[in-house]
């Protein structure tokens, strides 16, 4: 699938490893920076999404967003670095329908509303599940990373292009989609963060999670490819 990032927001949190584990299938393992665990939620909007050999002007554009958490797995005897992610959400009725059938990736419903300018972006995302996840990210776009277990950008961006690939857990039982993600005009861009609040991280028990960094990519060609889920048997428990 072909598509145009317009805007991903990369809210990250350092994560006690002993509550992130469990998140996780068997195959997978915890990618540890300074002994914690890096997880957060991807809010992204694509523009022209469309399948190779379409136009981009016939594309649709969606608000989707995911909860995902940095792992390695073995790979034909090499070491392979990706996420796997525990839940994925979308605005758009047809994802959360065709999801996991005619592409991969379950969805959620969710409401995900934004209000953005070049210096500034605030996302919000709500479901209507029992019990409601709730996701609010307002931050300032910057030109320096504070207090993260990166010490540069360029570190922080490195670390999250070689974690491109993502599995999720499928409608059949003990079985992952996966994807990757395809660019060559990878960049983000860091924030400060406003006001960052959500109930996947914040109703972890006390001191188990704590906000990282808010990273920023916008105005990206990339593409999205299925990739075949390596051998892992059983799937995340939901958080929150």
């Amino acid at each position: 699938m072909n598509t145009t990032i317009e805007r991903r927001l990369l809210v990250n949190y350092r994560v006690d490893p002993s509550v992130a584990q469990r998140w996780l299938p068997e195959g997978f393992r915890l990618q540890l920076v300074d002994g914690v665990a890096i997880a957060g939620i991807c809010m992204i909007r694509l523009a022209r999404m469309a399948p190779p050999g379409v136009p981009a002007v016939l594309g649709w554009r969606g608000e989707n967003a995911a909860q995902r958490v940095a792992v390695e797995w073995d790979d034909n005897g090499h070491n392979a670095r990706g996420v796997f992610i525990t839940r994925r959400f979308s605005a758009s009725s047809f994802a959360v329908a065709a999801g996991g059938r005619l592409f991969p990736g379950v969805h959620t419903k969710a409401t995900i509303t934004s209000d953005e300018t070049p210096d500034r972006i605030a996302v919000s995302l709500r479901t209507a599940t029992s019990p409601a996840v709730t996701v609010d990210a307002d931050v300032a776009v910057t030109t320096s990373l504070r207090g993260s277990v990166f010490p540069t950008v360029a570190d922080a961006s490195d670390f999250f292009r070689a974690g491109s690939t993502g599995y999720s857990p499928a409608h059949t039982p003990n079985r992952l989609d996966g994807l990757r993600l395809h660019t060559d005009d990878w960049r983000v861009e860091p924030t400060t963060p406003i006001d960052v609040r959500s109930t996947l991280f914040d109703d972890l028990p006390t001191g188990a999670a704590e906000l990282d960094s808010v990273l920023v990519m916008r105005n990206v060609r990339a593409a999205w490819h299925p990739v075949p889920a390596p051998t892992a048997g059983g799937r995340a428990q939901h958080v929150g």
